[in-house]
C-alpha cells in the first residue's frame, strides 16, 4: 500500500459552477434591462433615458420660453454625462418625446424636422434643435429644492436625479412602452384633466375603489383621437387587474359631393397606425378585392389628416363598407394593456389604475415633506442672519470699530456681548429665536460671517422695521410649514391645491387639453353575406382548356363563337352572376373558392386561373361551376373510389384550398358532379357500366371514400347521379341526347364489376 497520505478531492463537477455563473450573469443582466431600460417608474412615469434627457436639458437651461439648442449637443451631453450609451439611440428617445402623434403632452419642443405619422424619420440630429415644454419644466419643478434623491453618474463625476418630482402623473398622461427580460409594459395616454380628478377624489376618499375611479378616467385618451369601442365592463376589467385590450376605431365622416354622390373622410387613424403603411393596406384590400364595395383611396392629408374612400356605388351602404374595412385593415386596431411599472423605482409590478395613482400621490406627499423640510432649512438659516443685521444695525458703532481696527475681527464679533433687549416684534409678545444661541448676547459664526460680508451701501438700508417686517413673515412661514409637517390633512390639502394649479395649467382649458378619443358603441364586424358587398350583375364565365378565365359582361348565349389563345379551346362556360361563387376542382383533390366579381372582364383573352389559386403546375381542373350552399357533391378518383360531400363544406377560405378528397400514388381526382337523383351511375376504363343506390354511398367532409365499381384493369371514367324513373341519359356520337331506360341488367350492389355498356355509348366513356 501506498505511504501517501489520503486527501479530500474537491468536487470537480463542472456542471454546477458553470450553471451558478451563467445564472447570476444573466439575473444581472435581466435586472438591468428591466430597472434601467425597458420599465419606466410609477412615480414619474419615465425610463433612465428620458430622466436624463431632461435633465441635461435643464442643465442646458433650454426652458420653454428660451431659445432652441442643437439636438446634436443635447444628445452629446446626456451620453457623456448621464447615459452612456449611443447617440442614435438619445436622440431617438429625444425625438419621440417631440412628436405629438406619439406622446399625448410633449416634453420636448422640436424644430425641424421630428418625423411625422407617415412613418418618416426625424432628420439627423446635426438640423434639428429642441427645448422644453412647459409640461417638462413641471416634472423638473422643486428639482433644485431637496425634492428627490440624487445618485452618482456613471463615472463619479456628476449627479443625477433618481426620479423627477412631477407634479402630473406623467405615467398615466403620455403613457409608456417596453419590452424587458421575461416581462414587458404597454401603458396607453390618458387625459391630464380627468387623471388629476381622479387623483383629487383619491385624496378625498383614499379607499375609493376602481370602478369609482372611472366616473373620471372612462378610458385612454390617445393623441391621434379615434374612437374606442370596447365595452366599458372591459375597460373597468382591464383597469383593475392592470391587464386587457381596448379596442380602437378611425374617426371617419360621410362627406356628400351632389348628385347623390359621397364619399368618406377618415380624419383620425388609431394610435401608432402609420398613415402611408394604412394606405398601403387600403391599396391591397382593394387590388386583392377583398372589400368589393371600395373602389379607390387617395390620401388628401396636409397638416391634418384626411383619408378619402371612395364608394364602388352610391347604393353602397356607408356602415356596411367600414364595418368590412374595419375588419380588413389597421382602420381598427386593439391596443393591448399591460400596466407593469416600477413601484419606488425597485420593483415590477402590474398595477391597477388605483395602484398607479396611489403611487403618484405618495410620491407627491415625499417631495412635498422634502421640499417643504429644505424651505424650513433656508428659513432657519435666514432668521439666524436676520438676527445678526439687527443686532449690527443698533450697534453700529461699536461693529465698525471692531471691523476697522480689530485685527481678528470675526472672532471679535462673536466674542462681544451684545444686548437682545431691544429686538422687538410686531405683536404683543417678545421675539424668540427658533435657533439655538451660541450665548447669552453673543453672534453665532454664521452672523459675524453675514456681517463681515455686507456691503457698505446697504448700511443705509438697514433699518429696524424692514428687519423686523422680514423676520416676522419668515417665522409665520416657518409656522406654516412646522404645522404642513406635522399634520397629514394640511398635507394632503396642499398637494391636492398643487394638483389644482396643474390642472389650470394642462386641462381642458389649455391649448391641446381637451379630450381627443371618443366613446362608441361598436361590436364585432360580422361577416357580411357576399350579395350584400357586390352589386348583382350578370356575367357569363368563360374558361378555357388552358385554364385561362373570365367573366362577359351579361348572359351572352353560350353557343356563340368565343376567341381563345392559338392551341387553345373552350371548356366551361356557363351564366352566373358577380354574387355568386365558384368551386373550382383540381385532381389533387382540393377545393378553391373563387368570387364571381374578381374574376378579369371579357375583353381579351382574360387570365390564367392559377393566378386566383395555388393551383399545383402538376395539377389540372376537374371541374368549374357555382357553388350552391344546400347543395352536394359526387367526388370520385381515378382508382375508383369516392363519396357524397356537401358543397357547404368544401368552401376553402384561402387561396390553397381545402383538400377533401385524398389521393396518392399515382391516383388523381377524376369526378365532380351534382347530386341530382336517386341512384349512381359509374362506368370504368374497360366500358363497363354499373348502377347502385345512391344511399349505398357515405357521406364525409374529407377522405378517400369507398369503393364505386370493381376493376381487374384499368380505373374509372365517369359517374354520375340520376333518377332510376326517369332513365340513364348520355350524348351519343352525333350528339343526340340519348336515354335508356331498361338498365335491369346495370343494376347491382356497389363495388360489382358491372357489364358492358349499352350500343351506341360515347368513345370516351363519358355521360356528359
Amino acid at each position: 500500500m501506498s505511504d501517501t497520505p489520503d486527501t479530500e478531492l474537491p468536487d470537480m463537477n463542472p456542471v454546477e459552477p458553470l450553471r451558478r455563473a451563467i445564472g447570476e450573469r444573466y439575473l444581472t443582466y435581466a435586472l438591468s434591462t428591466i430597472m434601467n431600460r425597458a420599465l419606466p417608474d410609477a412615480r414619474d412615469g419615465l425610463k433612465p433615458v428620458h430622466r436624463r434627457i431632461l435633465y441635461a436639458m435643464s442643465r442646458l437651461r433650454l426652458s420653454p420660453t428660451g431659445g432652441f439648442l442643437k439636438s446634436a449637443k443635447i444628445s452629446g451631453d446626456t451620453m457623456g454625462d448621464f447615459h452612456p450609451h449611443g447617440d442614435a439611440a438619445i436622440y431617438d428617445a429625444m425625438a419621440r418625446l417631440a412628436q405629438d402623434f406619439n406622446v399625448r403632452y410633449p416634453l420636448v419642443d422640436g424644430q425641424g424636422n421630428f418625423g411625422n405619422i407617415d412613418g418618416d424619420n426625424p432628420a439627423a440630429s446635426r438640423y434639428t434643435e429642441a427645448r422644453m415644454t412647459a409640461a417638462a419644466e413641471a416634472l423638473l419643478e422643486g428639482l433644485s429644492e431637496n425634492a428627490v434623491d440624487f445618485r452618482p453618474n456613471y463615472d463619479g463625476r456628476l449627479e443625477e436625479p433618481s426620479v423627477l418630482p412631477a407634479t402630473f402623473p406623467n405615467l398615466l398622461a403620455n403613457g409608456s412602452s417596453g419590452i424587458a427580460v421575461g416581462m414587458a409594459t404597454n401603458i396607453p395616454p390618458h387625459n391630464l384633466h380627468e387623471l388629476i380628478d381622479a387623483c383629487l377624489h383619491l385624496i378625498k376618499t383614499p379607499e375609493a375603489r376602481d370602478e369609482t375611479l372611472l366616473n373620471y378616467i372612462p378610458g385612454p385618451d390617445f393623441p391621434t383621437g379615434g374612437v374606442i369601442v370596447e365595452p366599458p365592463a372591459n375597460i373597468a376589467e382591464a383597469y383593475r387587474t392592470g391587464r386587457g385590450s381596448i379596442r380602437l376605431r378611425a374617426r371617419w365622416e360621410k362627406e356628400e359631393l351632389g348628385k347623390g354622390q359621397w364619399q368618406i373622410v377618415v380624419t383620425e387613424i388609431p394610435y401608432q397606425v402609420q398613415k402611408s403603411k394604412l394606405i398601403e393596406r387600403l391599396a391591397e384590400v382593394i387590388q386583392t378585392k377583398k372589400v368589393p364595395l371600395l373602389a379607390d383611396v387617395r390620401d388628401e392629408s396636409a397638416d391634418d389628416i384626411r383619408v378619402v374612400l371612395e364608394p364602388r356605388s352610391r347604393t353602397v351602404d356607408p356602415d356596411l363598407l367600414m364595418g368590412m374595412l374595419f375588419k380588413n385593415s389597421d382602420l381598427e386596431t386593439r391596443f393591448s394593456l399591460n400596466m407593469n411599472v416600477l413601484i419606488d423605482g425597485l420593483t415590477p409590478k402590474v398595477c391597477s389604475l388605483k395602484e398607479v395613482l396611489r403611487a403618484f400621490l405618495d410620491h407627491r406627499r415625499d417631495v412635498l415633506l422634502r421640499r417643504s423640510q429644505h424651505r424650513m432649512d433656508k428659513i432657519d438659516h435666514r432668521l439666524e442672519v436676520l438676527e445678526g443685521f439687527i443686532i449690527a444695525f443698533l450697534n453700529l458703532d461699536r461693529v465698525i470699530d471692531i471691523i476697522r481696527y480689530d485685527d481678528a475681527p470675526k472672532e471679535a464679533l462673536m466674542a462681544e456681548v451684545w444686548g437682545r433687549d431691544f429686538v422687538r416684534a410686531t405683536d404683543e409678545n417678545d421675539y424668540v429665536s427658533p435657533l439655538p444661541a451660541k450665548g447669552d448676547g453673543e453672534l453665532t459664526e454664521v452672523q459675524a460671517e453675514a456681517i463681515l460680508n455686507m456691503r457698505l451701501r446697504s448700511l443705509r438700508r438697514l433699518e429696524e422695521m424692514e428687519l423686523i417686517s422680514e423676520r416676522d413673515a419668515l417665522m409665520a412661514e416657518r409656522a406654516g410649514l412646522e404645522d404642513l409637517l406635522d399634520s397629514p390633512d394640511i398635507q394632503w390639502k396642499t398637494i391636492a391645491e398643487q394638483l389644482r394649479e396643474t390642472r389650470k395649467l394642462f386641462g381642458r382649458g389649455s391649448e391641446g387639453g381637451a379630450r381627443r378619443t371618443t366613446f362608441a358603441e361598436g361590436g364585432e364586424v360580422a361577416e357580411v353575406p357576399l350579395e350584400l358587398m357586390i352589386e348583382r350583375e350578370p356575367i357569363t364565365v368563360v374558361c378555357s382548356e388552358m385554364g385561362w378565365v373570365r367573366a362577359m359582361t351579361g348572359h351572352i348565349p353560350l353557343d356563340r363563337e368565343l376567341k381563345f389563345k392559338d392551341g387553345d379551346k373552350g371548356r366551361f362556360l356557363f351564366h352566373a352572376e358577380t354574387t355568386d361563387k365558384l368551386l373550382v376542382f383540381g385532381t389533387n383533390g382540393r377545393f378553391y373558392t373563387v368570387v364571381a366579381a374578381n374574376l378579369p372582364g371579357g375583353r381579351g383573352m382574360g387570365e390564367p386561373l392559377r393566378l386566383m389559386i395555388d393551383l399545383p403546375n402538376e395539377a389540372q381542373i376537374v371541374a368549374l361551376f357555382i357553388h350552391r350552399p344546400e347543395g352536394k357533391l359526387l367526388v370520385a378518383s381515378s382508382a375508383g373510389d369516392g363519396f357524397i360531400v356537401p358543397e357547404a363544406d368544401v368552401i376553402a377560405q384561402t387561396r390553397a384550398g381545402k383538400q377533401v378528397l385524398n389521393v396518392k400514388d399515382g391516383v388523381v381526382a377524376r369526378v365532380c358532379h351534382a347530386v341530382d337523383g336517386d341512384h349512381v351511375a359509374v362506368v370504368g376504363e374497360n366500358r363497363k357500366v354499373l348502377v347502385f343506390p345512391l344511399d349505398e354511398l357515405p357521406e364525409m367532409g374529407r377522405g378517400k371514400g369507398v369503393r364505386l365499381q370493381k376493376y381487374k384493369d384499368g380505373g374509372l371514367s365517369d359517374a354520375t347521379t340520376f333518377t332510376l324513373a326517369n332513365g340513364l341519359s348520355w350524348h351519343d356520337p352525333a350528339g343526340r341526347t340519348r336515354t335508356e331506360s331498361e338498365l335491369g341488367e346495370y343494376l347491382a350492389k356497389r363495388a360489382s364489376a358491372g357489364r358492358m355498356a349499352p350500343r351506341g355509348f360515347p368513345r370516351d366513356n363519358r355521360f356528359t
